[in-house]
């Protein structure tokens, strides 16, 4: 099995990378936040992979740090959940907010994901709920407000993701009440970065 790799990255594409290791290519599926993080062609990276063996297909699935790894994991367990869901589960969502959805029961933040009904979401978090870490701070990652869940309907509508949506409204002030308000902010803490 291939535990980890370091490469250099020979092309990025939508959901993943090909990485130049020791003369040969491989194709690594990732989240969104390690495309968000490759910093170009070139660059050098190191990756905790899983490799999934199909009767017809060998997968190879990278992730930046062992506890994303652990996590994708766990979600490949839930039943209904496959590598193609539990990574758009990564990439729409933070492992902290991810953790704080299960703790809190808050199946609708699951709901997010493509891919995830109610069931599936309901499943996850009975299956998730006593295999994760709770200590590591999920407690003080809040839930998003009614208002705060219109702003990140709107923001993902516009092609930005949940981490990058949740990101920036955590930078806004609390003076700023209204969905209009707060998502003209939000595109401004967006277009700053």
């Amino acid at each position: 099995m291939i535990a980890s790799l370091h490469g250099t990255v020979q092309r990025i594409g939508k959901n993943d990378l090909v990485i130049g290791v020791g003369g040969v290519g491989l194709r690594v599926f990732v989240p969104r936040t390690v495309l968000e993080d490759v910093g170009g062609v070139g660059r050098s990276i190191n990756l905790h992979t899983h490799l999934i063996v199909r009767e017809q297909d060998l997968s190879l699935y990278g992730f930046e740090s062992q506890d994303d790894l652990e996590l994708f994991t766990l979600l490949l367990d839930v039943n209904g959940v496959g590598p193609k869901v539990a990574l758009a589960i990564l990439s729409t969502l933070s492992p902290e907010m991810l953790k704080s959805a299960i703790m809190q029961e808050e199946a609708v933040i699951l709901q997010r994901v493509p891919g995830i009904g109610k069931k599936t979401a309901e499943r996850i978090m009975f299956h998730l709920r006593d295999k994760l870490d709770f200590k590591a701070g999920a407690a003080s990652v809040p839930l998003v407000s009614d208002v705060d869940a219109d702003v990140i309907d709107f923001l993902t509508g516009l092609g930005f993701s949940i981490v990058e949506a949740q990101a920036a409204l955590q930078k806004l002030p609390r003076e700023a009440k209204t969905v209009d308000e707060r998502v003209q902010l939000a595109l401004q803490q967006l277009d700053s970065r």
